[in-house]
């Protein structure tokens, strides 16, 4: 009769085999995900969490979304730290495709700006024109919360100051901050601030703040999405970035974005070419 003999690994080896198997795992996890640098107003907003399930469903990727300002998204996606990118700064991201760490953008959606202030408005900014609006805050020395983290919203906020033409006044302040924060603090302390409008409907600290100026045809916001150059990045899930890009500017990721309300209105409108 023959023996056989089954040869038993030390521990040290079977811990070594496991760590490679988790390490296998984990891999194979990662592959199924990408990562998305988008913009704080789209996180904080909620959208994501009635895009993403519907995105995963149809294609069975998971999105890991790191949320920042524009700028900030932009030089992530430079780094090739970030798959694709959901931003709104149509220059600099008409740029960063120009300087070839982009494949492509493409218009997905947009909504508006707003300026928020004291239901008094003690700087008399109410009406329609956001520039006239900027230049009585700045008259006043009235309090005024910049994001000033360069952001897609701290962008056009630059671009109205800059066509005000008044400085900005004693009042004017950044707090190198996201936009939940920096209507926080608005809120607690009776200042101004320009936000979109999609995170205002979803804010619930509003304490006296009100919307004070709307409509005005420059305070348009529109975002796009791209995918992150592999020429650039050889890493980056390009085919991947790329179905996200084709679901949402599909009828069935249009529609996700144009379901999406809050309180029965709508924060953001599809606008993705046809």
């Amino acid at each position: 009769m023959t023996h056989c003999r089954f040869f038993r690994a030390p521990a040290r080896v079977r811990r070594f085999l496991l760590a490679g198997v988790l390490l296998a795992c984990g891999a194979a996890a990662s592959a199924q995900s990408i990562t998305l640098a988008s913009t704080t107003s789209t996180e904080q907003s909620g959208l994501f969490g009635q895009l993403l399930p519907a995105f995963k469903k149809a294609s069975g990727l998971d999105v890991k979304v790191v949320a920042l300002g524009t700028g900030q998204a932009l030089d992530m996606g430079r780094r090739g730290d970030a798959d694709l990118l959901f931003v709104h700064d149509q220059a600099a991201e008409e740029q960063f495709v120009a300087d070839g760490w982009g494949v492509q953008r493409y218009p997905v959606m947009y909504n508006d700006f707003i300026l928020v202030g004291p239901k008094d408005d003690p700087a008399g900014t109410r009406g329609k024109d956001i520039v006239q609006a900027l230049h009585k805050l700045a008259a006043a020395n009235g309090s005024f919360v910049s994001r000033g983290d360069k952001s897609g919203t701290h962008a056009a906020e630059l671009r109205y100051w800059k066509l005000a033409d008044a400085g900005k006044g004693s009042g004017y302040r950044e707090c190198g901050c996201g936009m939940g924060p920096a209507l926080n603090i608005a809120a607690s302390s009776g200042a101004y601030a320009l936000t979109d409008r999609g995170t205002w409907l979803s804010f619930r600290n509003r304490a006296d703040l009100a919307i004070l100026v709307e409509g005005d045809t420059r305070l348009f916001n529109q975002y796009g999405v791209i995918a992150v150059n592999p020429a650039r990045h050889a890493h980056v899930k390009a085919q991947d970035a790329q179905k996200f890009i084709d679901w949402v500017l599909s009828p069935a990721g249009q529609a996700a974005i144009a379901d999406y309300r809050i309180g029965g209105e709508q924060l953001f409108f599809p606008n993705a070419p046809k």
